[in-house]
């Protein structure tokens, strides 16, 4: 039952299944006579997941203005390459919300963004956001501490990303290449609205961007967003379609206001109590999943099972839902103009202008039209608030089939995704 929860779990982040989408479901470690991916053990992601196919890797750490201490892993050539990294340039990999930098490294060499890059000419950074396995470091504080918590999407703006780029760029002394999926996307075009990174930032790709958040088309998704709930007295409603609205409180318990672990007794009791609601079959949800959405293999599937997801904060889910029951992109809502103009000298958040950003960034977007995350309305509107984008800096690909895990685990990722932004960095 606890897998079978997990998956759930998994459905719900990646709103990747859609009846009638088209299904491609094999284990290709099977097929190809290999072994399973093994587990990630305590020892860091470049030896567990790394080096066991024959890369180079290390393990690199960067220090946040507020004291974070996040886990960076650099892959800096291909397997077979006769060149140094000094003739390469750094591309780094953001990934999304409840996953952590193992999302790009989860497929056969052949198959995963990182190990592709890598082999194609690339200085390979792999980042991994604040409160994940490899990122729970402070200079002060411990994780099990409240105040560790205390933070949203918009840190990742104002200390993770610019330390990161910082410290990718000093190491180098290149301009870098930006890979986001998901929330990696959010934080980037935020940043990029600010004018932040620009002059350490040669060009960027999008996976699944997520931006406006408004026209999210699961229905309970939307009527639960509609509902404000204060400062730190929330619920968390996770259903079959999407993670990022709240629940009422019919229900007899608490998730905790500072770490959100999809694995801890919280979210394990809400996922119970949303299987035994009548007309919820977890069972068929597992079957919608590795039967419904396209291009996964079973073997990553239980891979991403035995590692993923991975915790963030609770305020960081609060303010995901805020851009759903919103439909804009602002920092965080403290719900209560005295605290608003504590934080940020205004009764309401400031936005994040998508109109801002400077229309002579390379940008490179891909999104799917199975996504329930990156929800095509949704996409059109980032659009619209780009239609002054240089037109030969702003390319646009769109695949019908794929969903929001689809950009990161896909099989056939590579011929339908990554080989497109590679040329597109090649000439930006």
């Amino acid at each position: 039952m606890a897998t079978v929860l997990r998956l759930v779990l998994l459905v719900i982040i990646f709103c990747g299944s859609a009846p009638g989408a088209r299904t491609q479901e094999l284990d290709v470690n099977q097929e190809a006579g290999l072994a399973p991916l093994p587990q990630v053990a305590n020892y860091g992601i470049c030896k567990s997941m790394v080096e066991i196919h024959g890369y180079v890797c290390q393990e690199h750490t960067v220090t946040t203005e507020d004291g974070y201490i996040l886990s960076l892993q650099r892959i800096p050539a291909g397997r077979s390459s006769g060149d140094t990294p000094q003739e390469r340039r750094p591309v780094l990999l953001q990934h999304g919300v409840l996953v952590d930098g193992a999302i790009w490294l989860l497929n056969l060499p052949h198959q995963s963004l990182a190990f592709i890059l890598a082999d194609g000419g690339f200085d390979v950074w792999i980042a991994n956001s604040r409160g994940t396995k490899w990122s729970r470091g402070h200079t002060s504080l411990s994780s099990d501490d409240p105040a560790y918590w205390d933070w949203s999407w918009d840190q990742f703006v104002e200390y993770d990303l610019p330390a990161t780029f910082q410290y990718v760029h000093h190491q180098t002394g290149k301009k870098i290449y930006y890979v986001g999926h998901s929330q990696g996307t959010l934080i980037a075009l935020a940043s990029f609205s600010q004018e932040k990174l620009l002059n350490l930032l040669k060009s960027a790709a999008l996976l699944s961007p997520i931006a406006y958040l408004g026209q999210v088309p699961c229905p309970l998704a939307r009527s639960a967003a509609e509902v404000f709930i204060a400062e730190l007295e929330f619920y968390l409603l996770i259903t079959t379609c999407f993670c990022f609205f709240m629940c009422t409180t019919s229900f007899p318990w608490r998730l905790g206001v500072d770490e959100f672990d999809p694995k801890g007794k919280a979210v394990d009791k809400l996922l119970k109590a949303i299987c035994n609601k009548p007309g919820i079959n977890c069972y068929n949800l597992f079957t919608s999943f590795t039967g419904k959405n396209c291009c996964l293999n079973s073997s990553t599937v239980d891979f991403f099972l035995e590692y993923e997801p991975q915790s963030t904060a609770t305020k960081n889910m609060i303010h995901l839902a805020q851009m759903i029951r919103g439909g804009s992109i602002t920092m965080y809502d403290y719900g209560d103009k005295d605290k608003n103009v504590k934080h940020y000298g205004q009764p309401t958040p400031p936005v994040y202008n998508m109109s801002g950003i400077p229309s002579d960034i390379p940008l490179y977007l891909s999104y799917g039209g199975k996504d329930k995350l990156s929800d095509v309305n949704d996409i059109q509107a980032l659009l619209y608030s780009l239609k002054d984008h240089d037109r030969d800096k702003l390319v646009v690909q769109y695949q019908e089939d794929y969903a929001h895990a689809d950009f990161v685990m896909a099989m056939n990722a590579k011929q339908m995704v990554y080989d497109s932004p590679m040329a597109f960095f090649r000439l930006h």
